[in-house]
């Protein structure tokens, strides 16, 4: 019975250890979920309201981009065809490129993603015309991809890094965000509009399993305790 004693406490406390563990962890699920359906929330409502003008310069240097992520813009400007980019893709379309190629406006200069061409697609040029585009602003992706550095001195973009490709370019000051362009008329090379606006939600589903697993240890608590009274 002594003998018994002492795992029957570290039971206990184990129990108890996972059940508080696995409950948090339940409850900060709940709160991701709720962060969450509010991100969806204000994402959807950006995308039915009408299109607004970019942020201006003043603001960039402070500017998170995030805060503003999918809201629809529109903006004046004129293309620079020499300094574009192909950056690596994958779409529905197959594999390919986004065309991101410098927009420059009387209040500065901003990376715009023509859309998706595949690799063997003839790119049009965008033309030297002033402009007016609308478009979906988005968070500069910094670095490359998960296994997938970019690499400017090689020509290897796997991410859309404003400040990377801007060094790289040579084109000077840029907005710290860049702006999908929508679907224009025509059927050429690139093709906008293709920006897939998804968000996995399976918090819910996550914090049903934590309570679930926390239900067990406080299972396992319960007869951890019960069975003092089958010790002799």
């Amino acid at each position: 019975m002594s003998g018994r004693a002492p795992k029957r406490l570290a039971l206990l406390t184990l129990c108890g250890l996972l059940a508080l563990l696995f409950a948090g962890l339940g409850v900060w699920q709940v709160e991701r979920l709720r962060w969450k359906l509010d991100l969806i929330a204000r994402v959807d409502a950006r995308l039915a309201a009408a299109p607004v003008a970019v942020p201006p310069s003043s603001r960039w240097p402070n500017l998170d981009a995030k805060d503003d992520e999918y809201r629809r813009v529109r903006m004046t400007g004129r293309f620079d065809d020499r300094a574009a980019t192909q950056v690596d893709a994958l779409t529905e379309l197959g594999p390919g490129w986004w065309i991101l190629t410098p927009f420059r406006t009387k209040d500065g200069t901003i990376l715009v993603n023509r859309g998706f061409a595949p690799k063997e697609a003839v790119v049009a040029p965008a033309g030297a015309a002033t402009v007016t585009i609308t478009g979906l602003m988005r968070a500069s992706e910094l670095g490359g991809r998960f296994l997938r550095a970019n690499r400017p001195a090689e020509e290897r973009w796997y991410s859309r890094d404003v400040e990377a490709i801007a060094a790289s370019r040579g084109i000077g000051p840029v907005a710290p965000f860049f702006v999908d362009a929508a679907r224009g008329e025509g059927s050429g090379w690139p093709r906008g509009g293709m920006t897939v606006v998804r968000f996995r939600n399976a918090h819910l589903v996550y914090a049903l399993t934590w309570f679930g697993l926390a239900a067990l240890a406080i299972a396992g608590l319960v007869l951890v305790w019960r069975s003092r009274d089958r010790v002799t």
